[in-house]
């Protein structure tokens, strides 16, 4: 008997598997008589409520310029299959596989418990991010508008917020950007992975299309807001050759700076991705994989604080080279961090109301 791969049309995983703190190992296999696949042809998205107690996640990463992030929800439908992210869904006891991009979880309660936290006495303003672990403007959001809250509440007390997202649905929100954009309270970042379609399609089968997210670019800048782009992941010997390009095409639109981070393979990632490249792309899979070796110290991951994000060895310093020439031939900043104003913070008053004094 032979695993069968779950591909399917729009999903990034091909496979669901098993999460490595479930005691039972689950796989999909054929059997001969082909049936059992039929009832599962067609995966649909599944959403149900986050009973979070807190919103504010914090972190003492020294390879990150912030502290604090928020993400509105949990596993995500753009279905990216590089996503560092997916190994979190297993703390759920799902898998980082479909169920990663299928069955999501949203913080409706957000903005109220951002609040909560802002107003409290031992609050220290820095800016937050958002969307970090899972895109904040994935299609759920469209909906539910759980993003477009905790924007206003960090309008409202002039909080300053680094966005990160593929999506255009960003634009929705630019009359808040830009009047936080006037008092240096935010800087956007859109993610663009490659420019080729149809390698977009197969990495990030729902997520905005290459050209589009350019646009969001342009349109953003037009608007007086901060933006830069994420050329990331960079993935050895399979989109690494387009870094140049997509830096010139992102300055064009706009960008003010440029930064890169070298594909990571963290847990179930380590079997999710090559069953990814076997599916489309068997005849560079094995180059592929022995490239990410090659920056990653012979391994697939690489977890220790100053290598993770950029790689180590000689490939990992020529793809860094490589991207530092390719922001200062286009006149961008080579780098992540917008230094934001956290001077004009003002907390927020308990249960709405104002106070006499």
């Amino acid at each position: 008997m032979r695993e069968t791969p779950l591909l399917r049309r729009g999903r990034g995983a091909v496979s669901n598997v098993t999460g490595r703190f479930e005691s039972l190992q689950h796989c999909d296999i054929d059997d001969g008589w082909s049936s059992y696949a039929e009832p599962e042809s067609k995966v649909t998205t599944q959403w149900r409520d986050d009973c979070n107690r807190s919103i504010i996640t914090r972190n003492q990463s020294p390879d990150i310029h912030f502290d604090r992030s928020i993400n509105p929800y949990r596993g995500c439908e753009h279905g990216c299959v590089y996503c560092f992210a997916r190994p979190s869904h297993t703390y759920l006891g799902h898998s980082a596989g479909l169920d990663f991009e299928t069955k999501l979880y949203a913080k409706r309660g957000a903005a109220k418990l951002l609040r909560a936290e802002l107003s409290k006495r031992s609050y220290h303003c820095e800016p937050i991010a958002i969307g970090v672990n899972t895109d904040a403007y994935q299609p759920l959001e469209k909906k539910l508008q759980i993003t477009r809250s905790v924007l206003e509440v960090l309008h409202e007390t002039n909080h300053p917020a680094y966005l990160i997202t593929k999506s255009s649905l960003i634009e929705r929100d630019i009359d808040l950007l830009r009047n936080m954009a006037e008092k240096n309270l935010v800087s956007v970042c859109i993610t663009i992975t490659t420019l080729d379609r149809k390698l977009a399609r197969n990495l990030e089968p729902r997520a905005t299309t290459p050209g589009r997210r350019l646009k969001t670019l342009e349109i953003l800048s037009r608007a007086g807001i901060p933006a830069r782009v994420s050329v990331s992941p960079v993935i050895p010997a399979l989109n690494e050759e387009e870094m140049d390009v997509i830096v010139e095409a992102a300055a064009n639109a706009g960008a003010q700076a440029a930064y890169a981070i070298v594909l990571r393979l963290p847990h179930e990632l380590q079997e999710l991705f090559p069953q990814w490249l076997e599916q489309h792309y068997p005849l560079r899979a094995a180059r592929v994989m022995k490239a990410i070796r090659s920056v990653r110290e012979s391994k697939l991951n690489n977890a220790d604080f100053g290598a993770r994000m950029i790689g180590s060895g000689p490939r990992a310093e020529i793809i860094r080279q490589r991207f530092a020439l390719a922001c200062k031939r286009c006149g961008i900043a080579d780098g992540r961090d917008f230094e934001l104003d956290c001077s004009q913070f003002v907390p927020p008053v308990p249960g709405g109301q104002l106070t006499l004094l």
